[in-house]
């Protein structure tokens, strides 16, 4: 009698689940969840006009907690999906009932998007959330009366100052403004950023005849105008009217007059003379040229 006899075959373990017919379909290897388990009921998970990623998206939403951001940038930055797709199965949760948006006006004058998630959305009763029982009233001192804030008017905004006006000569004589026309309208040669209009040159002409007005060489002018150019440089005629503004320079003294200046004969080119006659390098090549032999 020290062994024991078995008569009956020992139950093998089903294959399928309990109630299964068959060994097709799905099998269901179930855990009792214990904690951080949200339910979900059937009514979304198999829904019939939902979308997958509808489906999916409602259960994230009812697995957060209160208070979490589910805005669709946040949500984009969570899944792979696109804003474009995260937008359009909000817009499905919120026509089947599982999603509502509203927009409210907070006192201090911000808006804000309150957002609320229905599991079960049938009915308008479970729409809204349901309000706590009204306490009864205890009686208790009333609180003092907060002092409201005083609301500090907006700053005004300070005006731009206006620029400061042109300089103007005291005699525009007719060389001058020439001049100042000449120079202005080839810049463009000397650096290619420095683009006039028609108007440009014939506002500033009078601010540079100034400058030839009070002794500067056109070569000084032309080197005050174009040297140490900002890049990009967006603004031409702006930036030449403050350079001729604010780098202009001092009036002659009487100890030292301005020698005016002179139109060459030759090739009408500016230059500073106490006489008219030839510039500088007309009068050289004069000089370096035979003398034409008599005709006779």
């Amino acid at each position: 009698m020290d062994t024991q006899q078995v008569s009956v075959r020992a139950r093998s373990a089903p294959s399928v689940r309990e109630g299964g017919s068959s060994m097709s379909g799905i099998r269901h290897v179930n855990t009792r969840q214990t904690s951080r388990f949200t339910i979900i009921g059937n009514h979304l998970a198999q829904h019939r006009e939902l979308s997958l990623l509808a489906i999916g998206l409602s259960t994230y939403i009812q697995s957060l907690p209160a208070g979490a951001r589910i805005g669709i940038k946040k949500l984009a930055e969570r899944f792979p999906e696109s804003e474009a797709r995260i937008a359009a199965a909000l817009r499905e949760l919120e026509a089947h009932g599982y999603l509502s948006r509203t927009r409210e006006r907070l006192p201090d004058g911000r808006v804000v998007t309150r957002t609320c998630s229905y599991n079960q959305p049938s009915g308008t009763a479970q729409r809204h959330p349901v309000p706590a029982p009204a306490r009864k009233p205890c009686r208790q001192a009333p609180a003092p009366m907060a002092a409201m804030p005083l609301q500090t008017p907006a700053p005004t905004p300070t005006p731009t100052p206006a620029p400061p006006p042109l300089p103007q000569p005291r005699n525009p004589l007719p060389q001058y403004l020439r001049a100042a026309t000449a120079l202005l309208t080839d810049l463009h040669l000397h650096a290619a950023e420095i683009t006039l209009t028609e108007k440009d040159v014939v506002l500033l002409a009078p601010a540079a005849a100034t400058w030839f007005e009070r002794g500067a060489t056109p070569a000084a002018l032309r080197h005050a105008l174009t040297h140490d150019l900002p890049q990009p440089l967006r603004r031409p005629a702006k930036l030449l009217r403050h350079r001729l503004t604010a780098l202009l320079p001092p009036p002659p003294t009487p100890d030292h007059p301005t020698v005016p200046l002179q139109n060459c004969d030759r090739c009408d080119r500016a230059f500073r003379s106490s006489t008219p006659g030839d510039c500088r390098e007309c009068a050289a090549d004069r000089h370096r040229l035979p003398p034409v032999p008599a005709q006779g």
